[in-house]
């Protein structure tokens, strides 16, 4: 008999922000797979249920066990930090199992995403629309980055930007900058949060000219405000537009 796949978002990294449903679909999972550095996010959960964990860029690899022991019978968890199906594994393991012919129930559970614990931390800079885009250019040519990138700051989006840089990277970081800047100006708001809700957490909040020269890695998440963002109160406030009184109009 097939076993099932719940493919979990466990947040951004602190078991406060959790989900309850993904919690218990860890605890009636009878196998756990993930990156090995979000199995060990989640260590004191389930800590008898039995592991498959490995590295990064090893995406593929951690998919097709998970079916192979879904075939076998059991209940898997696979995880992710975050939303799964935000830069996740759901997508990945979803179109493997187009190409299998087993019948496996799989279910994708929603996670509080990197995305929304920096927000809040930066304030409310995503009150309006806003774009994600990632920095990486593991699978996604350059190029195609930056056509993004520059469409999004032309469209007036606020703009989350996702693995921002690394060793091998930086110049792809750089490029953004240099790319926000020639659309948006240098006085543009932009607020920086590295590890979110964990013990490193650091936020900053500047403009766009100092972005370049900030402190960020791979735990990083940028956010770009829109021409309605302010910094006030060493919060970033991205206006909807409602009409405020005069009063209520004072910070």
């Amino acid at each position: 008999m097939s076993g099932s796949i719940r493919i979990i978002g466990t947040g951004p990294g602190n078991l406060s922000w959790c989900a309850p449903g993904a919690i218990s679909a860890l605890e009636k999972s009878t196998v756990i797979v993930g990156y090995q550095t979000y199995l060990d996010q989640i260590a004191e959960l389930c800590p008898q249920t039995p592991r498959y964990g490995n590295g990064m860029r090893r995406e593929v690899e951690r998919a097709k066990k998970a079916i192979a022991f879904a075939r076998e019978g059991h209940q898997v968890a696979v995880v992710s930090g975050g939303d799964a199906g935000i830069y996740g594994m759901a997508g990945l393991v979803l179109e493997l199992l187009c190409l299998d012919d087993t019948a496996i129930e799989v279910e994708v559970l929603p996670g509080i995403t990197a995305l929304t614990a920096a927000a809040a931390l930066l304030g409310a800079p995503l009150m309006s629309d806003f774009a994600a885009i990632s920095l990486s250019d593991y699978l996604v040519p350059s190029e195609t980055i930056f056509r993004r990138l520059r469409a999004a700051a032309l469209a007036d989006f606020a703009i989350c930007l996702y693995n921002p840089t690394s060793a091998r990277r930086r110049g792809i970081f750089e490029t953004a900058c240099s790319i926000l800047i020639e659309t948006l100006g240098e006085a543009r708001p932009v607020g920086l949060v590295r590890a979110a809700f964990r013990p490193a957490q650091s936020v900053q909040i500047g403009l766009l000219s100092e972005l370049s020269r900030m402190e960020l890695g791979m735990d990083s998440i940028v956010i770009v405000g829109n021409s309605a963002t302010k910094i006030a109160r060493g919060r970033m406030i991205s206006s909807r537009g409602y009409r405020l009184t005069e009063n209520s109009a004072n910070f």
